[in-house]
């Protein structure tokens, strides 16, 4: 999962808000940072490993003019997570392109291949280059010379919704002719666009979350629709197309763990969300005949969702467990040994809060277990009678290809145990589960028109159709090469 920002101005500047809304965006990715601006035909270019706010320099302020350009934070989900991953990218031919983007390219291996054989130079495992490249080739077969015509632009793009399989949303910048912005064929990953005003003329920005063009001053927010395609000329003028007609399949994990409250996908609420999955839960809560004494959240995901449910059921809502703000979210950590000990740096309790209590904590996801593990040991230390542990998501049993790395298929406890194996391994008294029906309906409630959501973690069911045995297998394989 990743966070991106392309801004296009009239005159302006473009770097210091770019870096505004990485720092919103943070959240979607520790592991690197990058921006690129365009001057005096010159691209601008820096990019590190590490957040934000240690990428980037005042000399970088200084140096990286210009009234256009991008803005990533990554944390890696295909390849080896190095410096040379780091995005954005650019190519200098046909055009001078750079490129950013979230999500996954499914086959990926393919049209590795496929390239090479086409001369192109892939110098990095991270699939952006990939689409960079394809792009590249195809406004080169449709352009006359320097000139780029709105239709070579789309017909580009419409190209590669057939040939770039999986899930992704990219925003470009062609030197000399705009911002280009698309949304894969079902919409899997977010992605916005926001306007402002302002002298000399209409500022645009697009994001793969509303809460950067919200920061950044970016009104009238609007989802680009699945298989649509924008362009942006450097003149201001805004071109648009759908270019596909494939259904609507937003992501569900969006709205259960990675985008920020304060966010809206798809003219849904983040926030509302939550509280609805809190809500359902309560109902799944009560089945049981089981009394808690206090409900208390994993933070700061499952706050929302705790609250709602406390409300539903009545019963006291405590924050036993503080969070270190300073130490990052360990679901997008690289290896289990790190994940384990950032829990125990992240999250502290307060034994008042449990000494004697039987206590209900409400957490997003359970993947691998172990953070879970961590936590309820956590509870009993800080002396709690009995702890139980609900999730307001469903069991995840397969891997994500879309952009969210959560495991190897070996290493989901939901995938090879069953619901009292799952319980005894977390060592909680008792565990619940939301079902993927209600949590589904509890985001749908937020826009009645999206049918189905993307649920491909918790039931196997990948709505690219392009997914096979196989492809989890070298998927897998090169997870267990990164990690070691």
């Amino acid at each position: 999962m990743c966070g991106f920002i392309g801004v296009i101005r009239p005159k302006q500047n473009v770097f210091p808000e770019i870096y505004d809304g990485l720092i919103c965006l943070q959240h979607r990715g520790q592991d690197s940072a990058g921006a690129i601006t365009f001057v005096d035909g010159q691209f601008q270019l820096k990019k590190g490993q590490g957040l934000v706010r240690d990428v980037f320099t005042e000399k970088n302020f200084l140096r990286m003019q210009g009234n256009v350009g991008l803005g990533h934070v990554r944390y890696p989900t295909v390849g080896l997570g190095r410096i040379e991953d780091t995005q954005p990218f650019l190519i200098n031919y046909p055009f001078g392109i750079a490129m950013v983007h979230n999500g996954n390219v499914s086959n990926g291996a393919v049209l590795r291949e496929e390239l090479d054989k086409q001369h192109h130079y892939i110098g990095s495992t991270c699939d952006v280059e990939l689409i960079l490249n394809v792009l590249g080739e195809e406004l080169g077969s449709r352009s006359q010379g320097r000139e780029l015509a709105p239709e070579a632009v789309f017909g580009a793009v419409e190209q590669i919704f057939h040939r770039v399989k999986g899930a992704y949303s990219v925003v470009a910048h062609i030197a000399g002719h705009g911002l280009i912005g698309f949304r894969d064929p079902f919409g899997i990953r977010p992605m916005l666009l926001g306007k402002r005003d302002e002298d000399g003329g209409t500022a645009w920005a697009m994001a793969s979350e509303q809460v950067a063009l919200d920061f950044m001053g970016y009104g009238e927010p609007r989802d680009v629709a699945p298989g649509e395609a924008i362009f942006i000329r450097e003149n201001g003028e805004v071109l648009s197309r759908r270019l596909t007609n494939q259904p609507h399949r937003p992501c569900i994990f969006e709205h259960v763990y990675f985008a920020r409250p304060d966010s809206m996908i798809d003219q849904i609420s983040v926030y509302k969300t939550r509280l609805r999955m809190g809500q359902r839960l309560a109902k799944r809560w009560e089945a049981t005949g089981l009394e808690a004494d206090v409900i208390m959240p994993v933070p700061d995901s499952a706050r929302t969702a705790a609250v709602a449910m406390a409300a539903a059921l009545g019963m006291p809502y405590r924050e036993g467990f503080v969070k270190n703000r300073y130490v990052g979210r360990t679901f997008i950590m690289k290896d289990q040994d790190t994940r384990k000990q950032s829990v125990r740096h992240k999250l502290n309790t307060i034994p008042l809060e449990f000494e004697g209590k039987d206590v209900l904590i409400i957490d997003d996801s359970i993947v691998r277990g172990n953070t879970s593990r961590t936590i309820v040991q956590m509870a009993r230390e800080a002396g709690a009678n009995k702890v139980y542990l609900a999730s307001y998501s469903s069991p995840v049993k397969y891997p994500c290809v879309y952009g969210i790395d959560m495991s190897t298929r070996s290493e989901f406890i939901a995938r090879k145990n069953e619901f009292d194996e799952i319980r005894a391994a977390i060592g909680c008294d008792y565990l619940i589960y939301q079902d993927i029906s209600d949590m589904s309906a509890a985001a749908a409630e937020g826009n009645p028109k999206i049918e189905r959501f993307c649920t491909a973690c918790f039931d196997g069911l990948y709505p690219t159709e392009d997914v096979t045995p196989e492809m989890l297998e070298a998927i897998e394989n090169e997870r267990l090469a990164a990690h070691g």
